[in-house]
């Protein structure tokens, strides 16, 4: 009896051992339990020496952060990692959230409109996620229309055109892509894992998701170095060039403009809605007189959220993805020139008021130094480190 009672207990061990350790947020189980895990990610994801997602550094001067109500775990951001990388997320298995969000852009696209399941197209041109954390912003995709980023998550996954487990159509819902989930037997030990249960939901996919994507932070570049030395933004930095501090100056520094809207004096106003340091989007901000349509039919003035300035650009220089909503813009030059000459439409009742002042589009003026030196300034929001990292690579790789 006694010999029958020692083998229950030895059997439950790991159990108990999950039970105990889930109560500090961070599972442990022995290693050997994750043979799925192994032979579907090798040694890209080890449940026992997970990566570090939730104790990262960031710069002191970085205070902006939209995620206080999801804290990341390192088990949950790992949960997410697979997800954001698997393409059974898609009906067809052909489509991942990282098809459209690639590491090696910034986690953007470099198509115009992304590739969705069965010929479908996104859109809108889908928006990097660096720094998706460090925001005042709440509200996610151009039009805001997701009220968080847990909200964000799964609704590629459930639209007819991206993922397709919309419910539309003859299509599956979003119920399906949970049952598929579920009988995948990486996700039995890694759901196990991280939730003490294998349940796979909505809920728990939008959880996950949301804090890998939050957990991809980029604050490796030169403006960085320069502002861990100064007192503020405002300051020359003394690792910048004489050409890259005019820019900062130029971007930061708000403009004066005469009755008709042209700009007489200052800088350009680009911090009012870009602010530094995280060179985020102000929540405030409006449509910023791009109001085409992706498809080039008719006009669409919703737009009012841009992702973060940080690695606009590759560590080359070069632009990491077409800019804009409509990814109408390929140089930054041509960036300028869309703000240095505002246009009011006809119907664009959304247009920033910060575009128009005393009712009349910009007209910033610009001269070929001023040009060149803002963008020498953009040009050290980029860092590094994001475009290699593993712990933001493809697991399945």
């Amino acid at each position: 009896m006694l010999k029958k009672s020692l083998v229950m207990v030895s059997l439950l061990f790991p159990v108990i051992l999950f039970q105990f350790c889930a109560k500090n947020n961070e599972p442990v189980i022995p290693a050997d339990l994750y043979t799925a895990v192994a032979a579907a990610f090798g040694n890209s994801i080890n449940p026992v020496a997970l990566s570090n997602y939730a104790n990262q550094t960031r710069p002191p001067y970085i205070t902006k952060d939209n995620g206080g109500g999801n804290p990341i775990i390192n088990s949950k951001a790992t949960l997410g990692r697979v997800l954001f990388y698997d393409k059974n997320l898609s009906i067809d298995n052909s489509i991942s959230c990282a098809s459209c969000h690639k590491q090696a852009f910034a986690f953007g696209d470099t198509a115009i409109a992304s590739r969705g399941v069965s010929g479908g197209v996104t859109g809108r041109h889908s928006m990097r996620l660096i720094n998706s954390r460090f925001s005042v912003e709440t509200k996610f995709f151009w039009d805001e229309r997701a009220l968080t980023l847990e909200t964000q998550t799964t609704q590629p996954v459930k639209d007819h055109a991206e993922m397709g487990f919309s419910g539309q159509a003859g299509r599956p819902a979003i119920s399906t892509l949970l049952t598929k989930l579920a009988g995948l037997n990486y996700y039995k030990e890694v759901f196990q894992f991280v939730y003490g249960d294998v349940a796979v939901t909505e809920e728990r996919l939008q959880e996950c998701l949301s804090q890998f994507i939050r957990s991809i932070q980029s604050f490796d570049a030169k403006y960085d170095t320069g502002r861990a030395l100064a007192a503020n933004d405002g300051q020359p930095f003394s690792n910048f060039t004489a050409q890259e501090n005019n820019g900062k100056d130029l971007f930061l520094r708000p403009a004066v403009f005469d009755g008709n809207g042209s700009r007489i004096n200052g800088g350009l106003g680009c911090g009012g809605c870009h602010r530094a340091p995280e060179f985020d989007i102000d929540p405030n901000s409006n449509n910023n007189g791009v109001i085409a349509n992706i498809s080039g039919v008719g006009v669409d003035i919703s737009n009012t959220r841009a992702p973060s300035l940080r690695d606009l650009l590759s560590p080359a220089g070069v632009p990491n993805t077409a800019m804009m909503h409509t990814g109408v813009f390929t140089t930054l030059q041509a960036v300028l020139e869309h703000y240095g000459t505002i246009n009011i439409a006809p119907g664009n009742n959304r247009l920033d008021n910060r575009l128009r002042p005393n009712n009349v589009g910009q007209r910033l003026n610009l001269n070929a130094t001023e040009v060149n030196a803002v963008i020498a300034f953009l040009k050290t929001l980029s860092g590094n480190n994001v475009y290699t990292d593993a712990r933001w690579s493809d697991p399945f790789k």
